[in-house]
C-alpha cells in the first residue's frame, strides 16, 4: 500500500459516567474522561483511536490533559512527512520520550485508517490468527465480601472464563479466602496495582501462594524489576507484570531477570500496536503467555483490544469484556457482546470493525480541537 498522507487530527474529550464505580488500590472511578483521536487523510478517510490515560497521574505519569498537549503540540508536527505507514509511526515518534498513551492513541487511529484503506479487518492487518477471543473480567474493590461474591456470581453466570479481583493492603488475603471458599475451581487471579513492597509484604504474598491463583498481578512498584524477580523466586504462583512493562525493552529486561511468568499487554501503556507485537513476539520466544488488560475503555478502545487479542501468544483470557459491564450506552454499534461461553467474536468489517456513533460522541463531547498535521495552528472549542 502507498503511504498515508495525513491531513489533520481531531481530538475530542468525552465525559462518560460509569455504570458502576470501579475501585483499585490507587483510587475510585465513577466517571470517565476519555480522549478520542480521529485521524483524517487527504482523501477524507478516517481512523479512530482512544487514549487510555486517566484523569490523574496515579496509574501512570500520563493524564488525559498531558496526552492532549503532547498530541497537539508534538506528535502532530512529527507526522508531517512525505507519507507514513502504521508500522513506522512508533519510530517516527521516537524523539518524544515516554508519553506512551498519547503515542498509542494516535498510532491505533492510523492502524485503523490504514486497514480501512486496504479493506481489511484490523486484526488481519496486524497478523491476528483468532476469530474468537476468550474473556475474563476485572472486578474492583467492593464495599463488602458479600457484595464481592454477588458480583462474581453475576459475572460467572454471564460466562466469563476468568475472574480477577483487585486487592490492596487490608483488603487482600481475607477476600481471596472468602472467594476460594465459595468457588473452589474457578480461574482466579488478583491485581494489586503496585500497592505492596517486598520488605513489608513478602509473607502475605506467600500466603496468597496457597490459593491456586492463576497469577498475582503487579504486586510491587512499577520500576522494581529486581524485587519482582526476588519475589517470583519465592512463589509458585506466577507473577504478572502490568505497570512495569511500558515498552518492549522493559519486557526484555523483565524476562531476562525472570521477574515474571506472565505479561499483561495494555495497548496504551506500551505505546501502541508496534510495541505490543514486539512484546508478544518476545514472550513467545520465552514461552511466556500474554493477555490483554483493560483501562475502562469505550467501544473504540475495546475494539482495538479485541484486534490485539487475536494475535498469537494471547493465550489467557483478557479483560476485554462487554460494553454493558461499564456503560449504559456505548459510543459504537453494535456494542461489544460476550457469548455465554465467555468469548467475543472478532469483527470482520474493515478497520476495527464497529461503527462509531457520531451522534452520541457529539452529545458527550466537552471539548474538541482540530490539529492540522505538521502545523501548530489549531482550532479549539469547548462545549
Amino acid at each position: 500500500m502507498s503511504r498515508l498522507q495525513l491531513d489533520r487530527l481531531e481530538l475530542r474529550e468525552l465525559n462518560l459516567p460509569l455504570k458502576y464505580p470501579f475501585e483499585t488500590s490507587f483510587g475510585r472511578t465513577t466517571n470517565r474522561r476519555v480522549l478520542i483521536v480521529q485521524v483524517i487523510d487527504n482523501s477524507g478517510a478516517t481512523g479512530y483511536g482512544e487514549c487510555v490515560a486517566m484523569e490523574g497521574p496515579f496509574y501512570s505519569a500520563e493524564t488525559i490533559d498531558t496526552a492532549w498537549i503532547i498530541i497537539a503540540k508534538h506528535i502532530a508536527p512529527l507526522l508531517a512527512t512525505q507519507g507514513i505507514r502504521a508500522d513506522n509511526v512508533f519510530q517516527t515518534l521516537s524523539a518524544i520520550r515516554g508519553n506512551q498513551m498519547a503515542k498509542g492513541a494516535v498510532e491505533a487511529a492510523i492502524w485503523d485508517l490504514e486497514s480501512k484503506r486496504l479493506s481489511l479487518p484490523l486484526w488481519k492487518h496486524l497478523g491476528g490468527t483468532r476469530t474468537e477471543i476468550a474473556c475474563g473480567v476485572s472486578i474492583g474493590i467492593q464495599s463488602s465480601t458479600d457484595e464481592l461474591l454477588e458480583v462474581i456470581a453475576r459475572e460467572l453466570d454471564s460466562g466469563y472464563q476468568r475472574i480477577k479481583i483487585k486487592i490492596k493492603p487490608g483488603q487482600d488475603l481475607k477476600l481471596v479466602q472468602v472467594v476460594r471458599s465459595r468457588y473452589k475451581d474457578i480461574v482466579l487471579s488478583v491485581d494489586a496495582n503496585a500497592a505492596y513492597s517486598l520488605d513489608r509484604d513478602a509473607a502475605l504474598m506467600k500466603e496468597l501462594d496457597n490459593y491456586n491463583l492463576l497469577m498475582i498481578e503487579q504486586p510491587l512498584a512499577p520500576g522494581d524489576l529486581v524485587d519482582h524477580a526476588k519475589l517470583q523466586r519465592q512463589l509458585s504462583t506466577p507473577l504478572c507484570l502490568d505497570e512495569s512493562i511500558a515498552s518492549a525493552a522493559d519486557a526484555r529486561h523483565a524476562l531476562e531477570l525472570r521477574a515474571c511468568r506472565i505479561i499483561n499487554i495494555k495497548l496504551g501503556r506500551v505505546g501502541g500496536f508496534s510495541q505490543a507485537r514486539e512484546i508478544q513476539a518476545l514472550a513467545l520466544q520465552h514461552e511466556i503467555p500474554v493477555w490483554c488488560g483493560g483501562m475502562l475503555e469505550t467501544g473504540i478502545g475495546r475494539a482495538h483490544n479485541i484486534a490485539m487479542s487475536s494475535l498469537p501468544g494471547f493465550t489467557l483470557p483478557g479483560d476485554v469484556s462487554a460494553s454493558q459491564r461499564y456503560w449504559s450506552e456505548d459510543i459504537i454499534e453494535p456494542e461489544v457482546e460476550v457469548s455465554s461461553r465467555g468469548t467475543i467474536e472478532v469483527p470482520t468489517a474493515p478497520g476495527f470493525g464497529f461503527r462509531v456513533r457520531n451522534d452520541r460522541v457529539e452529545k458527550l463531547t466537552v471539548r474538541s480541537e482540530t490539529v492540522p498535521v505538521g502545523s501548530l495552528t489549531t482550532s479549539t472549542s469547548a462545549v
